[in-house]
């Protein structure tokens, strides 16, 4: 059943918010069932950064000491590969758009609420199920220590809601999967390193030090370090900066969309 066939009681009060539910839980299920009939790419975004957490653990231990080394390594990790998984955020608009049905599903019932929420939710329970897998392994293998786990949900939600609005605006601003991947490759290591993930900012250059507030990567290390740590304050401020990015990109993808740009795509 299409999404703008929800059944409906007439002269009910309540028949129009049930026919939206309805219809953003068909698009929902919709978006789960193609995540599901293609997992490689989640399941490379999940075992990947295992493996890099794995070896790279030591040295940042050697480097840093038992603690702080082997939170550097969780957070150098999440926000890195997260910032890679741009790419499943972004191929659900793209491939709409590459297969003609953007316009299609423009033209039913559903409201614009109703499909970005139905893409959203599985994106999100993706970068979610990403970033906790990472965090239990840290916790579970490397011994991190969690001070604060509702801080650290309050950084991971913020976060994923960030990567959420950039994967948007790259999935209508790229014109074909090939310029897609060298935004979330190129543009995912440069927000990683100048967000001093993989490499702490005070051992870079001092012209990174002071463009790196510039980059999502910045406050998502900044909301999740401060999370381990307890510090409620730093936390918040962080998430707050980072929803503020995703407050701005949204926008980017929503005008885009709007103006047309992003309803053809090539292969």
């Amino acid at each position: 059943m299409l999404p703008d066939t929800a059944p409906t009681s007439a002269g009910s009060p309540l028949a129009l918010p049930a026919a939206g539910l309805y219809r953003t839980g068909a698009i929902i299920r919709h978006n789960t069932i193609l995540f599901l009939r293609e997992p490689a790419p989640l399941v490379g975004r999940i075992v990947l950064p295992l493996v890099f957490l794995a070896l790279l653990h030591p040295l940042y231990q050697a480097a840093q000491g038992p603690d702080v080394g082997t939170a550097q390594a969780v957070i150098a990790t999440l926000v890195t590969f997260s910032l890679l998984a741009l790419s499943i955020a972004g191929s659900s608009i793209l491939t709409e758009r590459i297969w003609h049905t953007w316009e299609r599903v423009r033209a039913t019932a559903a409201r614009p609420a109703e499909l970005l929420a139905g893409k959203a939710v599985p994106v999100m329970a993706a970068l979610l199920l990403q970033q906790a897998i990472i965090v239990g392994f840290g916790v579970a293998v490397l011994g991190l220590a969690v001070v604060s786990p509702p801080l650290l949900l309050l950084a991971l939600l913020a976060w994923t809601v960030a990567l959420l609005g950039m994967g948007s605006a790259l999935g209508v601003v790229a014109r074909s999967p090939s310029e897609m991947s060298l935004g979330y490759d190129i543009g995912g290591m440069i927000l990683s390193s100048l967000g001093g993930a993989l490499v702490p900012l005070s051992a870079m250059p001092d012209w990174i030090r002071h463009v790196a507030p510039a980059s999502p990567g910045y406050w998502a290390v900044s909301a999740l370090r401060a999370a381990l740590h307890g510090d409620g304050a730093g936390t918040v401020r962080a998430c707050a900066v980072l929803i503020g990015f995703a407050v701005a990109f949204a926008l980017v993808a929503a005008l885009r969309a709007g103006h047309g740009a992003a309803r053809s795509a090539r292969i």
